[in-house]
């Protein structure tokens, strides 16, 4: 059996539309104007998922808002384009860490006492400093 998710076409027309709180002309006219895409079964009747009946509910939020249909297009679309880019950043960032993990040499640096930065190879530390300097306010030296 295949797995369901928000995407899994289960609703029909009436029964989005009573999910929705809107009347099914009014779906119809979202999906002819692109702002919401039902999946199509072989008959060619409408089959709406979870996450087209929660856009169903923003566009009518919006809408009671005063938001013009244009603009809820506009808005649904920087939405699923947000979506996207946090998808690709999320695989960039696993991707990266991967990467920086699993590179052989990677390079370590660390700080020397005037500041500078200093390369050091993998394994190795830094010999500690244990001097101590006392700083005098008022005092040139």
């Amino acid at each position: 059996m295949a797995e369901l998710d928000e995407r899994s076409p289960l609703f029909a027309i009436a029964v989005a539309a009573e999910l929705a709180g809107m009347h099914p002309q009014t779906l119809r006219q979202y999906d002819r104007l692109g702002l919401v895409s039902p999946t199509r079964t072989a008959g060619k009747s409408r089959r709406y998922s979870m996450r087209d009946v929660v856009q169903l509910r923003e566009i009518a939020r919006l809408s009671s808002e005063g938001v013009s249909l244009e603009g809820i297009a506009r808005i649904l679309q920087l939405e699923d384009q947000v979506s996207e880019l946090s998808a690709r950043v999320r695989e960039l960032e696993t991707a990266l860490a991967e990467e920086v993990l699993n590179r052989p040499g990677r390079r370590v640096f660390a700080a020397g006492v005037e500041g500078e930065v200093i390369s050091l190879k993998h394994g190795t530390r830094t010999q500690r400093r244990t001097e101590l300097v006392v700083w005098r306010p008022g005092r040139d030296d």
